[in-house]
């Protein structure tokens, strides 16, 4: 890991470059408007370089589960790493912020939809099947516009009880 790089919660100063972040990885991430970014800001966390220059970020949405507060788990999202900035256990780093973050709302679990799930398998996350997360895929999938069915769509789901 990089001792160079510290994660923070995000400010609304960082609005725009962690648009700009989740726009170089389109083929990976589900878009975010700038505005939503702002929305949200309060849900994310940066790792910043000593040049203060953002070398990721990382978000995270409550989905409550119908009926049962109690288990309602946490999703990880916008899960970003500069391309120059990997390698460099940056992606580790924001995921371990946010996980330390949401152990405060004792959720049932922390999932994630991901592309990449060997990384996620390394911090102790397990697939799962997609009908564990309904009501993602009912609020948040439902309005992707790169696959018409959450079900073919070839991100992997995961899960981290807590």
């Amino acid at each position: 890991m990089d001792g160079e790089f510290q994660v923070r919660t995000a400010r609304l100063a960082d609005a725009e470059s962690i648009y700009a972040l989740i726009r170089e990885h389109t083929t990976e991430l589900v878009p975010r408007s700038l505005g939503n970014v702002v929305e949200n800001i309060d849900r994310f966390l940066v790792a910043e370089g000593p040049d203060g220059v953002l070398a990721g970020c990382i978000a995270y949405q409550v989905w409550p589960e119908i009926g049962d507060p109690l288990k309602a788990t946490v999703e990880l999202q916008s899960v970003a790493v500069r391309a120059a900035c990997r390698r460099r256990g940056i992606g580790s780093l924001l995921v371990k912020g946010a996980l330390a973050r949401v152990r405060a709302l004792a959720p049932a679990d922390v999932t994630v939809l991901t592309l990449t799930p060997e990384f996620f398998a390394t911090l102790g996350f397990r697939e799962i099947p997609k009908t564990r997360i309904m009501h993602k895929l009912y609020t948040g999938c439902i309005n992707c516009t790169k696959h018409t069915d959450p079900f073919t769509c070839p991100e992997k789901a995961m899960a981290l009880e807590i």
